[in-house]
């Protein structure tokens, strides 16, 4: 059975406000944190929605007024089968990058920041195309720092990626025939937006070394948006299948679960898998654990179905900017210590050595006497006598190997070389030059 929470009711009922705060202090003491995040999380970005009268999909509709679509089908492989439907999902995708070129990320891709810095985060794996939580400084699968230096090789970086872009990216196109990736640039978005696919560079160039050395021309592709539609196979889904493998491996303890309704049938086995190795974690059984660890949180405007009974275990409805902020507050009121920044300790440590260095520059450079006599220092023989050894055999490697070894002869030059200064100014004066 899963428990469900009304965040609206969050100021009003002492129990919901009581249940989040636990809930919270679950996720300020995990340690393997995987997310699952859907459309959900962008909602506050500034992103125009689909459907609206004034959406996206209304607004590309209204230049291919003859194209029977529904908004499903524009994400649906199917679409490449026609040229007006094809046409009518370039303008789309462009339409729809220009949008989030000046969206912006939401409080919940900050909390996900949040956590990636807190080394809570294990992975994050969205449905999402934007391209946000690389904004916030979380390395992306599609992005091009993911993939292997090895020439000749198409993988990726898993231990380096943190967030997994399960449909692809919308900020990148990809060649039809020789797979090249290249970022959408603004001279490919403007061939896009006419409901058209531009030349591969790549396909180009090779086609015309070809052409020079009076060989056959190659078939030249064209680029598509980078993104991975339904019925269709992910460029790196081996990679990400590993990725799956590796996580369940290392036992996460929470399973945040925002923005997405789990109808796709590829998230609902990816949800279903994690929340088995979270039931599984060792926290989820220990008595000892008294805030019950190895929980299941679904984040979402409506509830999940009855075939989730089991495998959620609390659902938060609401916005999940607004329960992110809440997750924070909470964070920060019982758990001060994670927010303290060492740079103040840091910073006098530094002021104490330079007080230090300062210091000891000033005791080095005393000012010299204006009647000292200009004479070599005499070395003070009385404080730096070695005693003698206890043995005649010992001897030997006690004094220099230029004078007398004899304690008694060191002795007697020591008192020779020892004279007053008084008597040392009587040199060079005029009693002692008559």
């Amino acid at each position: 059975m899963v428990t469900s929470y009304d965040l609206g009711q969050l100021e009003n009922d002492v129990h919901i406000r009581r249940a989040l705060s636990e809930l919270s202090l679950q996720v300020a003491k995990s340690k393997r944190v995987v997310l699952v995040t859907g459309a959900g999380i962008s909602c506050s970005s500034g992103i125009p929605d689909f459907r609206s009268s004034d959406g996206l999909y209304n607004l590309v509709k209204q230049r291919y007024p003859d194209v029977v679509m529904k908004g499903r089908d524009l994400f649906d492989s199917c679409l490449f089968r026609d040229p007006a439907s094809t046409s009518l999902f370039y303008s789309f995708i462009a339409e729809l990058k220009l949008a989030i070129d000046q969206a912006h990320p939401s409080a919940t891709h900050k909390f996900i920041k949040t956590l990636n810095a807190k080394g809570k985060l294990l992975r994050s794996y969205t449905q999402n195309i934007d391209g946000f939580e690389e904004r916030e400084g979380l390395l992306g699968s599609s992005s091009q720092d993911a993939r292997a230096t090895a020439k000749g090789k198409n993988k990726l970086k898993v231990k380096d990626i943190k967030n997994v872009q399960l449909h692809g990216d919308i900020h990148r196109v990809r060649c039809t025939v020789c797979s090249a990736e290249y970022p959408c640039a603004a001279e490919f978005l403007g061939v896009l937006r006419e409901g058209t696919a531009p030349d591969c560079p790549e396909c180009v160039i090779r086609s015309a070394d070809r052409v020079a050395r009076a060989a056959r021309s190659l078939r030249i592709g064209t680029l598509r948006p980078a993104i991975v539609l339904y019925d269709e196979p992910h460029p790196y889904g081996d990679e990400i299948g590993t990725m799956c493998t590796s996580d369940l491996a290392r036992k996460p303890d929470v399973l945040i679960i925002m923005g997405t309704s789990l109808k796709v049938h590829g998230i609902k086995k990816l949800v279903k898998d994690f929340a088995k190795a979270v039931h599984g974690h060792p926290g989820a059984t220990s008595p000892k654990n008294k805030t019950g660890g190895g929980k299941v949180i679904f984040v979402n405007r409506t509830a999940p179905g009855a075939e989730w009974n089991g495998i959620i275990d609390v659902h938060v409805s609401g916005d999940t900017d607004s329960w992110v902020d809440c997750v924070i507050r909470d964070w920060k009121k019982s758990r001060p210590a994670d927010w303290e920044i060492q740079q103040s300790l840091d910073i006098s440590m530094s002021e104490d050595v330079f007080v230090l260095k300062k210091a000891r520059m000033k005791s080095s450079t005393k000012a010299r006497k204006a009647d000292a006599e200009n004479v070599p220092p005499v070395p003070n023989y009385a404080t730096t006598i070695l005693p003698a050894p206890v043995s005649p055999g010992k001897r030997r490697g006690t004094g220099d190997k230029d004078e007398d070894g004899s304690p008694r002869k060191k002795r007697a030059l020591q008192m020779e070389v020892l004279m007053p200064p008084a008597e040392r100014r009587l040199l060079f004066s005029a009693v002692a030059t008559s």
